[in-house]
């Protein structure tokens, strides 16, 4: 105490404590700006994509298969990756703006939701050749699969979501939406389907059996609902948010919102990791945002990861305890896919 008492009342002890002070601010600042690997992702490979310009989309697996299939909108191709290998095995041409994607490993077929054309090809996914066309789907968007009902559901246009028996590829319904559809998650065990109306400034709850709408929840002033993922044995549903860049919490029960997390900006994939109980927020700042889940709905913000300007999308995959984030390319850098073990 004597010796900092003394310090203090000297100029140049106060010059360099203020030295001292200023460093720290300066590291702080570095801190948030650059935020380093947390524990709980660690990056173990980057699979690069040269040419391939632009943003990039969604992505599908094939666990079995070992490939990974990616949505190189900006590029109007999808990008098949051989996950053992860790490089690019084809890059699949002749589309407009691919968005969604889904693997079904029970047919073996993929299914790629194009928004420029408005169209949903179906591909034999060994060969990779061509099996249908299904067109009259103007922006067309996300997808995803019912593997009990066997059916695709692709979000499209100002306001619905088709649905298509995935053996056959014929149309077997329709649900109305207030605007165009982002994001959305299927229930299995109510049948419902949760879904991100950004337009509509709702999220929209559809009852997939009597194919309607049952209810609309609103998003309490924030703006900009694009990813979502849905923890159902919790009764949880997490909405991304831009403006402000939040997480939303949500009862799926009740459809109240249970809590609100500041989160990085740019959100376009959100994923539930029920082992781990986590949610990985991928955001286009350039970091993945991960919240922990306690128990009495507790949230806790983690360390951030960093990935890359622009990174906003990607796919976790639980089988193989990776998360897979689309790094787009830079001046100086090709695109990429970034491969993190989830510790």
């Amino acid at each position: 105490m004597f010796l900092v008492e003394k310090e203090l009342n000297s100029r140049e002890g106060r010059a360099t404590l203020a030295r001292g002070f200023s460093l720290l601010a300066l590291a702080a600042a570095f801190w948030v700006a650059n935020p380093v690997l947390g524990a709980e992702l660690e990056l173990v490979q980057t699979i690069p994509l040269p040419n391939v310009a632009g943003r990039i989309d969604h992505m599908a697996v094939d666990v079995a298969g070992e490939r990974l299939f990616v949505a190189a909108l900006g590029n109007s191709t999808v990008e098949v990756i051989d996950l053992k290998r860790g490089s690019r095995v084809r890059s699949m041409q002749g589309f407009g703006e691919p968005q969604g994607l889904a693997y079904v490993a029970q047919s073996n077929r993929l299914f790629v939701a194009s928004g420029e054309p408005g169209r949903v090809d179906i591909f034999d996914a060994t060969s990779l050749a061509p099996i249908r066309r299904i067109d009259g789907l103007k922006d067309a968007d996300n997808v995803r699969y019912d593997a009990k009902a066997q059916q695709i559901y692709v979000g499209y246009g100002k306001g619905a979501l088709r649905v298509i028996d995935a053996a056959t590829g014929d149309a077997s319904g329709e649900l109305k939406l207030s605007g165009h559809p982002e994001s959305f998650q299927l229930e299995e065990g109510s049948g419902r389907i949760f879904v991100n109306v950004p337009t509509a400034g709702h999220i929209a709850v559809l009852d997939r059996v009597q194919r309607k709408s049952v209810a609309t929840w609103e998003l309490h002033g924030a703006a900009a609902n694009f990813p979502m993922a849905l923890d159902e044995p919790g009764h949880r549903l997490f909405v991304g948010v831009r403006r402000p860049a939040e997480l939303l919490v949500y009862d799926t029960d009740s459809g109240k919102l249970v809590t609100r997390l500041s989160i990085g900006e740019d959100t376009d994939d959100v994923f539930f990791d029920a082992a781990r109980r986590r949610i990985y927020a991928i955001c286009g700042q350039g970091f993945i945002s991960i919240v922990q889940l306690g128990e009495a709905d507790r949230y806790t913000v983690l360390e951030p990861v960093r990935t890359a300007p622009g990174a906003r999308t990607g796919l976790f995959v639980p089988a193989l305890q990776r998360l897979y984030v689309a790094a787009p390319a830079r001046a100086g850098s090709d695109a990429a896919v970034q491969v993190y073990v989830v510790r």
